[in-house]
């Protein structure tokens, strides 16, 4: 009678760390395969038929097209990817602003009564919400009309 073969024992440990490392290559030429794809997409240096040209010579040869084109556009491709991340920064910090309140309320004048507008409206708003009651609306609006800023008490939203 066959004695059973257990596939743990026909599998050792040396073959299993070499099967995981070849697929974390595989991952890893996958994601810089598609980030060469992206770069030629995002440079607007290149025009359409250059893009075309890089675009076939990764996909036909993907070894050599990603490796040349990575010798040969690698700085500009990380210049192009630090200044994306600067742009989505810079649009994330004036959403975060936006949203926050804080853009006019330096100074004097237009911006300053600008502000004292805005915080009335949301005095207002948080008054017909019911989140703060008509006599703490009237003080808070009091402080607003007399340039302290922000009133205490009044969670300005």
């Amino acid at each position: 009678m066959d004695t059973p073969e257990y596939l743990a024992y026909d599998y050792p440990l040396l073959s299993a760390f070499w099967t995981m490392l070849w697929f974390v290559v595989l991952v890893m030429w996958f994601v810089l395969l598609f980030k060469v794809i992206v770069d030629v997409f995002r440079d607007d240096s290149l025009n359409g038929w250059a893009k075309a040209g890089w675009l076939v010579f990764a996909i036909v040869l993907p070894f050599l097209g990603v490796f040349v084109y990575v010798v040969a556009r690698g700085k500009g491709m990380g210049e192009r990817e630090l200044a994306e991340a600067r742009q989505r920064q810079q649009a994330f910090d004036s959403y975060i602003r936006e949203k926050a309140g804080t853009t006019g309320t330096t100074g004097t004048g237009t911006a300053s009564a600008h502000s004292s507008a805005e915080q009335l409206a949301k005095l207002s708003e948080l008054r017909n919400h019911g989140d703060i009651t008509e006599d703490e609306f009237r003080r808070a609006k009091q402080q607003v009309l007399a340039g302290s800023g922000t009133p205490r008490g009044a969670d300005v939203r």
